[in-house]
């Protein structure tokens, strides 16, 4: 396996990557030139949706080729190019054979949200300060805890246990069951996890097998009656929509917690519950929210 480094600005990376892949590249990967440093730039997205910008202002391209002549024919045409102004090639080097997914798994290490709750995945032993923690690998539906809205939704649930019950439990949207699984862990026994995606049902499900866990996962008509809590991790457009829906699911004291939600669209939550529960901001991280109101 032989790799091609290229650095290369924002607006060349689609034209590079399409070039690779007419070059027969067998993978193209694109990741910060400015990772690690001061001018490291963060593309979180919302869950669902593109990322904010198309790349970032500096870019280091990695293509895989299966052998040394295919590496280098692309390295000596792609100079050739208009689109590879900008642009310039960092090398070309062999790559020793590897447990690929030794290594992808790698790059995937336990997640903090409390100082003593953690996700973390099924290769790597919890921390040893870890008192809960949720078992939960890199799969199709959202929800790793690497995010900003699920690391602040299972915050507030950690926190809001500790002080009291979390009640009948409605996690909306629930993708990889994550957030209802965290309730579980913190003491919740009556628990609906809902999505319309069938995939994240059946991801649900296998997660809460693999944690332990009980808790029902369905189709969103499985949602009913009233919850003392109720977790929304989407989108904000949708969670607009949803509005008259989710807060009549929360029961008299009860609490709805919202995620998904940028900090420049904290007046259009507001004024899309106004009519039923007065949301506030109660946790911010890298731009992003979490709104809760409480009936």
């Amino acid at each position: 396996m032989f790799e091609l480094r290229l650095l290369c600005p924002e607006e060349r990376v689609e034209p590079l990557s399409e070039a690779l892949d007419a070059l027969d590249a067998l993978s193209v990967s694109v990741e910060d030139a400015d990772a690690l440093t001061e001018h490291e730039r963060p593309l979180f997205g919302e869950p669902g949706m593109p990322a904010p910008q198309p790349g970032w202002q500096r870019s280091r391209i990695s293509a895989l080729f299966s052998t040394r002549a295919a590496a280098d024919e692309a390295a000596r045409l792609l100079p050739l190019q208009d689109f590879f102004t900008g642009c310039s090639v960092a090398g070309v080097n062999a790559l020793p054979d590897q447990d690929w997914v030794r290594l992808t798994q790698s790059q995937f290490s336990p997640v903090e949200i409390t100082p003593d709750f953690w996700i973390v995945p099924s290769w790597h032993e919890p921390p040893r300060e870890a008192r809960t923690s949720i078992r939960l690998d890199p799969g199709l539906a959202f929800g790793t805890g690497t995010h900003p809205t699920t690391r602040m939704c299972l915050r507030w649930v950690a926190r809001r246990a500790q002080g009291a019950a979390l009640g009948r439990v409605l996690d909306y949207g629930c993708g990889s069951g994550i957030l209802a699984i965290g309730a579980a862990k913190f003491g919740a026994t009556d628990i609906d996890a809902v999505d319309i995606d069938t995939a994240a049902v059946e991801a649900t499900l296998a997660n809460a097998d693999a944690n332990a866990v009980a808790l029902r996962a369905g189709l969103p008509d499985q949602a009913q009656g009233l919850y003392q809590t109720v977790l929304a991790n989407i989108l904000a457009t949708p969670l607009k929509v949803l509005a008259p829906l989710l807060c009549a699911h929360v029961a008299a004291d009860g609490w709805l917690v919202l995620a998904g939600i940028l900090e420049r669209q904290a007046q259009e939550l507001r004024e899309a519950y106004a009519p039923w529960l007065a949301l506030d901001v109660a946790d911010s991280e890298d731009g992003w929210i979490l709104m809760t109101a409480r009936r």
